[in-house]
């Protein structure tokens, strides 16, 4: 088993212990829930194809739909009808805020978990599995980060891509010029431009940048993923119940066939799913 995959196994095995219980308690966020038929959901805009905004300005995506259906399966579990779903659209930089602070029930993006995070929110079981990656012009050549050195490499501020970024730098001791963006839009933009000669960002949410392009076919992925990065759906601090719904909710779609039918509906080009994100789904398919 390598060192991914084994950190994947104990950071899904952790919720597993919330779920010891077949009942559904009410409390916290999961009675206000309850009792206002209403649950709000935070969505990322810029973050295809997890989550984004679509032709019809609303919210799509792997992560917004396999909420839907967490949402499907947690309205059979409080009996109480149809919940009435308020999308609160966020940014990478309030995103957590907005669930800590009560605006949003959960987040629904491309989150990852890290120790950090936990100090504020709670994480549901693992939702996808990616990595760090580099998106340059095919003119610049190479395939990893240090083929980048002396060079200028941008990534979104306050992410764990930044800090991704600077550690590999540090451990690679290599010197390049990272300079700090808001939003993906502009890393693209910096990109075709010459301002930057990369953008750092997750590997699938390069993909997705890269289609956006003015020039697709002019843009590459290096192939060196330089992190990790496990999603999550972002939940309030401490509130079990939510977080136990949310999971009993994730464990039984991990098990259906609604599981390959979502993950194809946006990652077909990827293929199967590789090894880690099957150790994702099978450790997330937790029993009763």
């Amino acid at each position: 088993m390598s060192r991914l995959t084994t950190l994947l196994a104990a950071l899904c095995l952790a919720p597993a212990l919330a779920l010891a219980q077949t009942a559904t308690p009410i409390d916290g966020r999961l009675k206000k829930i309850r009792d206002t038929k209403t649950i709000a959901v935070a969505y990322r805009t810029d973050a295809l194809p997890f989550s984004f905004e679509d032709a019809d300005k609303k919210p799509a995506g792997y992560t917004v739909d396999l909420c839907r259906t967490v949402i499907g399966v947690i309205e059979r579990q409080l009996g109480a009808g149809a919940l009435n779903v308020q999308w609160v659209p966020v940014t990478s930089q309030n995103r957590i805020a907005a669930v800590a602070s009560g605006q949003a029930d959960m987040e629904c993006g491309a989150t990852t978990v890290t120790l950090g995070r936990m100090k504020e929110v709670d994480f549901s079981s693992l939702t996808f599995v990616d990595g760090t990656g580099l998106l340059v012009k095919k003119s610049t050549g190479g395939n990893s980060l240090i083929d980048l050195a002396n060079k200028k490499i941008g990534v979104i501020a306050g992410t764990s891509n930044e800090r991704a970024l600077n550690d590999a730098l540090k451990a690679k001791v290599m010197t390049a010029t990272v300079v700090t963006l808001k939003s993906r839009d502009e890393g693209l933009a910096q990109l075709e431009s010459g301002a930057i000669d990369a953008f750092a960002s997750d590997r699938v949410l390069l993909i997705g940048l890269a289609e956006k392009a003015k020039e697709p076919g002019s843009l590459a992925l290096m192939v060196d993923a330089i992190s990790f990065e496990p999603y999550a759906i972002v939940l309030p601090r401490g509130d079990w119940a939510l977080r136990l719904a949310v999971n009993s909710a994730l464990a039984q779609i991990y098990k259906s066939s609604a599981l390959p039918e979502l993950y194809n509906r946006w990652f077909f080009q990827l293929g199967r799913p590789n090894t880690d994100l099957q150790v994702v789904f099978g450790l997330g398919a937790l029993p009763e």
